[in-house]
């Protein structure tokens, strides 16, 4: 694999276009409107994978959206790589926020990413991160010398909960069969420094309804008199964390890791500048649980954030009126021990007490998952730590991630294999949010160290 570099300068421009032509789709599984653009998606998908050497690709139907399957296999008696990946991006929305339309790529350099970066939804999470391992399957067939088996797995509902991925994972063990599952969705801390993530936080989200009177009323006849759905749902959100910010909900902590002296202290290690961090947000001051620096806030802390909140009007000028019902989605972060399901009830029982007499209240769960920890001794580390190394020229740091994948933790527990998060983006590269982007040397980079991964894995499996 010598000629890895030199073949990635040499397809540099093809690689890129490829891509922008994969992010011009908008493909939001969450909203029902851009349904066929997600299907579009996953043919796309089948065809670069068909097109970069796979032998047989197929669009696998689910009780939701496809999950594009595809494989080579070179010897039955060598390790096989199960990647997985997703072609399913978030909501655009607020549109008004992006510099340039979020499904029309462009490439702008910027102070992080000199060389340029994608500007598009999507670019990073995930078609950007997944279309780097078709690239390097293409170079590795293209070259002879794939040295072991590799099955991809790319599903077009990670935004929404990985829901029809489960389904199709305990339907389909024999196919899935693998000796380890490679994932690009995560970040690395910085161009001069990768990190491979070792640890993921669980997530459950849920959806909450504070119902007052039977119709939306006038706020001069009826304001101070009946309970305004709004100030309610407000005054609830906000008992839920304490003065230091602590999760006021019973039980919430019962089953948290606390982390050693030792182990805190290993953390610590990773480059962080926190004016720079608070720059680079254009913040004042960071906020959070007392006693724990930011990094550990977001990585090895639980956490429950507001994701939306809204009721009554909304629109231009003013208009009078105390709203029947008011609604918030709200994510909680979990830390590894604990259960999803388990802090979905603990919430939802919580939630239903606090609430006076005056209002009724629904909780509505959408989704979730549990929390991950890979070790740092098994050859699947080794091997992408080697990678790393060789093609960055220094040794990569394992971190723990404030994220959530919460399908890794179905994966060991139905395909019996450590899942090894590869990823190549940055803090800085805005998913989830308007002016989204991928660094061209980013992109490039994953391509030029995945093939290794193989080569480097394949190996320590003898």
């Amino acid at each position: 694999m010598e000629n890895i570099k030199a073949y990635v300068t040499q397809h540099k421009d093809r690689f890129i276009n490829e891509l922008i032509e994969l992010l011009k789709i908008p493909s939001i599984s969450a909203d029902s409107a851009y349904s066929q653009d997600v299907l579009n998606t996953a043919d796309a998908v089948k065809k670069a994978l068909l097109t970069a050497g796979c032998d047989t690709v197929e669009i696998c139907e689910t009780p939701g959206y496809p999950i594009v399957y595809g494989e080579k296999i070179v010897d039955n008696n060598l390790p096989t790589v199960l990647v997985y990946g997703h072609y399913d991006v978030q909501p655009a929305d607020p549109i008004e926020l992006w510099d340039s339309p979020p499904f029309e790529p462009v490439i702008k350099k910027t102070e992080i990413h000199p060389d340029g970066a994608i500007f598009a939804r999507g670019s990073c999470d995930d078609k950007g991160q997944m279309y780097m391992h078709v690239k390097a399957l293409e170079y590795m067939v293209e070259n002879n010398n794939l040295p072991c088996n590799v099955k991809f797995m790319i599903e077009g509902e990670e935004e929404i909960g990985s829901t029809s991925l489960a389904w199709f994972v305990e339907r389909n063990q024999e196919k899935l069969a693998n000796d380890v599952i490679l994932i690009s969705d995560t970040g690395m801390i910085s161009n001069t420094q990768p990190s491979i993530t070792t640890g993921l936080r669980g997530l459950s989200y849920v959806e909450v309804e504070v119902t007052g009177p039977n119709r939306d009323l006038h706020s001069g006849l009826y304001g101070g008199a009946v309970a305004n759905p709004i100030n309610i749902l407000t005054k609830m959100i906000a008992s839920l964390h304490d003065e230091n910010n602590h999760i006021t909900i019973p039980g919430f902590y019962d089953k948290v890791e606390e982390l050693s002296t030792e182990e805190r202290a290993e953390m610590a290690k990773a480059p962080f500048s926190l004016e720079a961090y608070k720059k680079a947000l254009d913040i004042n001051e960071v906020y959070g649980e007392k006693g724990y620096t930011t990094n550990e806030r977001n990585s090895i802390r639980p956490t429950l954030d507001v994701n939306g909140i809204w009721g009554g009007y909304t629109g231009e000028g003013a208009k009078t009126v105390i709203a029947s019902k008011a609604h918030a989605k709200i994510s909680m972060r979990l830390v590894p021990n604990q259960d999803w399901e388990e802090i979905t009830e603990l919430f939802t029982k919580h939630f239903i007490n606090i609430a006076p007499k005056a209002v009724k209240v629904k909780v509505i769960p959408h989704h979730g998952g549990q929390g991950y920890v890979t070790p740092i001794n098994n050859i699947g580390y080794k091997a992408a730590s080697k990678a790393y190394e060789k093609t960055f020229g220094i040794t990569p740091i394992p971190q723990r991630s404030g994220g959530s994948i919460p399908i890794v933790a179905l994966f060991e527990k139905e395909l019996k294999s450590k899942t090894i998060l590869m990823g190549f983006g940055l803090d800085s590269d805005a998913i989830h949010s308007p002016n989204e982007h991928f660094g061209i040397f980013n992109y490039l980079k994953g391509i030029e160290t995945i093939p290794l991964f193989f080569k480097y894995f394949t190996e320590m499996s003898k």
